[in-house]
């Protein structure tokens, strides 16, 4: 696997290959070896609720667990020591089947204690739609999260050749495609679980 350089992201780009869309300010977002995206304005968090744990085989739904916060343009999203929240980026990504990708939170966020990622740091090739961000706040302060402001990062890797079966294709369980709001955990549905009597 190689790194695509701000050369070939403009290329991929220029090409239709990567879709960001939208692109605002190129100059700007497109780095040495990715581009800084940025944070949509809905957030999802967990609401306090009365059971002993989230339990994957439950039957009820995940999404009842959370509730959404819409933020205006000139508002923000406050998040504080120990909260996770849920949100995606404000821009749509489309990969080909020939790449993978990484999103990973900027230095400056990381500074503030505050983390992009949980675990979902990796895009599958084939992928398209907005990209959950999965937020916790490490720190020992609150910090404000404004719409569109620049979070995170996505690095794009060459694969050895194009998937056969990339993201979305009809017999890959491909739960988050074509994603446009923070979605909640869609674990129930994976086949290890769902066919569990």
């Amino acid at each position: 696997m190689a790194i695509l350089s701000d050369i070939d992201i403009k290329k991929y780009l220029d090409e239709g290959l990567i879709i960001i869309d939208p692109l605002e300010d190129a100059e700007r977002q497109i780095q040495p070896s990715s581009v800084d995206l940025r944070i949509g304005s809905e957030f999802k968090g967990f609401r306090i609720i009365r059971k002993p744990c989230i339990d994957p085989r439950d039957k009820s739904d995940i999404e009842s667990y959370m509730e959404s916060f819409h933020i205006g343009p000139d508002e923000s999203f406050i998040i504080h020591p120990g909260e996770f929240a849920l949100a995606t980026t404000y821009e749509t990504v489309r990969l080909p089947a020939d790449l993978v990708a990484r999103v990973e939170g900027r230095s400056s966020m990381g500074r503030l204690g505050i983390t992009m990622h949980v675990t979902a740091g990796y895009i599958d090739p084939g992928f398209c739609g907005k990209i959950t961000l999965e937020i916790s706040n490490i720190g020992k302060m609150p910090v404000a999260l404004y719409p569109r402001q620049r979070v995170c990062q996505i690095v794009f890797e060459t694969m050895t050749s194009p998937s056969v079966k990339p993201y979305g294709h009809p017999d890959r369980d491909s739960k988050y495609m074509g994603q446009t709001r923070p979605e909640s955990s869609r674990i129930k549905h994976d086949y290890e679980l769902r066919n569990r009597k």
